[in-house]
Formats: C-alpha cells, structure tokens, sequence
C-alpha cells in the first residue's frame, strides 16, 4: 500500500511546476530519448501556464498559457535551463521581452545542445501584461510597476500643487510687484537654499512670515510657486521663461536654471537673438551665448536685424560686443 502511495507521488512530481510569487520551477528527473513531456497546469497571476519539453532531432522547451479567448497576456520573462547537479550550473539561457502569448502564439526555445537526463526549467516572470483590456486602450501591467509608481508620485505632486492653489495651512505670504500669494515654508526652504536661509536665521522674512519679491508680477510669480510645487503647465513656463530664469538665478535654484536654459536655446529667431543674447551673458549661459553668436554671424542674420542691431550696441556690455565682433572678425578671415 505505501509503495502505491509512493509510485503516486513520484508521477505526480514529474508533471508538477512548484510556483512561489514571479517564479516557476520545473524538476524534471528523468527524461529518457526520444521523448516528449508536458507538466501540469501552474498558476502565475491570472493565467494557468503550461511548459512542455521535447527531445528529438532538435530539442525544444515551450511556454504557453492555458487557452483564452480575452486578456491574452504580454509576457516578459528570463528562461533558464539548469543541470540537476548540486552547482545547479546553467546551460543556457534565454530572455524574452514583450511576447504576446497564446496557445497557439507560444514561446518557443529550441536549444542546440544535448539535453541531459536530469535538469531543472526555471521561469522569472519579469512582467506580465494584459493585451486586450475590456474597453480597447493600450496593454496595462497587472504587476505594481514603474508605471504605477508614477502615477501615483504624480498623485503626490497633485495634492502638493493643490496645497498652494486651495491655500491648505499656509504659513508664509509672498508679496510680488502686484498682488500677494500664500506658500508654505517647507516647500519654498526644501527647494531653495536662499529661501532656507531667510528661515533659518533672525530675518525680517522669518519675522514677519512674508516675502517680498518686488521685481515679479504676480502671474510669473505664481509660475515660479507652481514650478517648485511641481504643478507648472507647459505653456505657463514658456509664457514666463526670462522671469522664472531671473528667479532661479536669484533664489540658486539649478534645475529651473537649466530648463530655462535649453528652452531658450531652442526657439532663437530674429525678434529675440539680441534679447537672449544678453539674458545669455547676464545671466552666464554658456550654449545660449554661443547659439545667438552663431545665429547672428555662422548664419548671416545680422544683417537682417541692423535697427535693433543699433540699439544693442548702445546698451550692451562692451565686454559682450566685444566677443561679438570677434566672432565676425572670425568669421570674415574664414571667407
């Protein structure tokens, strides 16, 4: 009777995959020529999986979910094949990314070496995806994942943001040229190393609860409270670009620096090179100097530009005209 039991048992093991979370692992003892061999059902999420294992003229290992008509999946999984030895030494290895699978869709391995008599299938499902969501739209992980993490950190920045819109538990006013508008210490000194500062040490800022920043009207000022709440629109950023770079320069705020930066550089033209060129040296940005320069002599539009190229050079820096005319100087010798 216990030898029944146990011949049981063993034929239930060579069919069964042991699953634990992501991983599935199949331990396959003996597996004589010329033979074919396909495991029980294993469960992974939502999906009840099948491997099979074939040796013939080539041998091959398959993956497959159990037949569905809806919510095929989208897998992304590592493969292994490991030898039964204590070493458990790898003989291959496979990755796929981003398989649609399917019963009859499935993944297939061949694998050009011999396979031995005893070794073990190890599955590390990486990410499984479901490809026909009811409703239509784009495949969605059914996993906590980056996607999930970011939306969720964008829920945060939505609360944070709505922090300053709604007023919640103010603590600080912030008075510009023409209006006033309430913040919160924290945030302001968590993203301003000046801001900081004024908290920290016996100041008026500190005393009073208030901050003047005179030379911003309210709107810019707004734009620039809504890029350290991290709830700043694109088009309120390209609408107060010089104004937020003027007071990222001001309040050492490096990463506005430089996203006002790269925008700049990106849109030069005829009505703004000399403006930006002198934001450029004001405010000693390196590439956007050099990109007006180029602009106005590599490219020639220098010469489209004459009236205001006049009142540039009765208001600009000498230093600043200087380097300008050597690079038409420059330019000149290279005809």
């Amino acid at each position: 009777m216990n030898n029944n039991n146990n011949n049981t048992d063993l034929v239930d093991s060579m069919y069964r995959v042991e699953t634990i979370s992501r991983f599935a692992q199949w331990k396959i003892l003996n597996f004589p020529s010329c033979t074919y061999r396909k495991s029980d059902p294993f469960n992974i999420s939502i999906w009840n999986w099948y491997l099979s294992v074939e040796r013939n003229r080539v041998s091959c290992i398959k993956l497959y979910p159990q037949i569905s008509k809806h919510n095929l999946p989208i897998a992304s999984f590592i493969i292994r094949l490991l030898s039964s030895a204590g070493d458990h030494k790898s003989l291959a290895h496979s990755e796929t990314r981003e398989k649609l699978l399917s019963n009859t869709e499935d993944f297939v391995w061949l694998i050009e070496t011999p396979l031995p008599g005893k070794f073990i299938i190890d599955i590390e499902f990486l990410d499984l995806k479901i490809s026909c969501p009811k409703g239509g739209g784009d495949p969605f992980s059914i996993w906590p994942n980056r996607s999930m993490l970011q939306r969720s950190n964008a829920a945060n920045l939505e609360s944070l943001g709505r922090m300053l819109t709604e007023g919640i538990h103010t603590d600080i006013t912030i008075h510009a040229c023409d209006g006033s508008i309430g913040a919160h210490r924290a945030v302001l000194a968590a993203r301003s190393p000046v801001f900081r500062s004024m908290f920290s040490y016996n100041l008026m800022e500190k005393d009073l609860s208030t901050i003047n920043i005179s030379d911003m009207p309210i709107e810019a000022c707004q734009a620039f409270l809504y890029y350290l709440y991290g709830n700043l629109k694109h088009e309120e950023f390209m609408m107060h670009r010089l104004a937020l770079l003027h007071a990222a320069d001001k309040y050492d705020i490096c990463d506005l620096r430089e996203a006002c930066h790269e925008s700049l550089l990106q849109d030069i033209d005829e009505n703004n090179v000399l403006d930006r060129l002198q934001h450029a040296w004001l405010y000693q940005l390196p590439n956007l100097k050099l990109g007006c320069m180029q602009y106005l002599v590599k490219f020639g539009k220098i010469f489209y530009i004459q009236h205001d190229f006049t009142a540039f050079l009765q208001s600009a820096h000498r230093d600043l005209i200087s380097q300008l005319f050597h690079q038409v100087l420059d330019a000149c010798q290279g005809l």
